[in-house]
């Protein structure tokens, strides 16, 4: 019986634990990256982004041809905060 112990442990140790650790070492570097779906969704995200971005300067630029005062009307707290804020640093 004491025999067979060696026989059993060595190949577990050098075969299967080595086994098991690279198993895993290749598991985190492919979890580590983006798949295809990932990066099919990102591209799509960044493409709305950019959309919704070119509307609301398009919104913007209506909206100042309008009323080319609009932006203090909106924010009047806006330009009385950022003076307090400059007159406490000492600008």
């Amino acid at each position: 019986m004491h025999d067979i112990v060696p026989f059993i442990a060595l190949p577990i140790i050098f075969l299967g634990l080595p086994w098991i650790i690279f198993h895993y070492i290749t598991k985190w570097k492919t979890a580590a990256t983006l798949s295809s779906g990932d990066e099919k969704l990102l591209d799509e995200l960044h493409d709305a982004a950019r959309r919704l971005d070119d509307r609301l300067c398009t919104i913007e630029r209506i909206m100042t041809a309008e009323n080319p005062n609009w932006r203090q009307q909106c924010l009047p707290d806006r330009d009385r905060e950022d003076h307090q804020r400059l007159l406490a640093d000492g600008k």
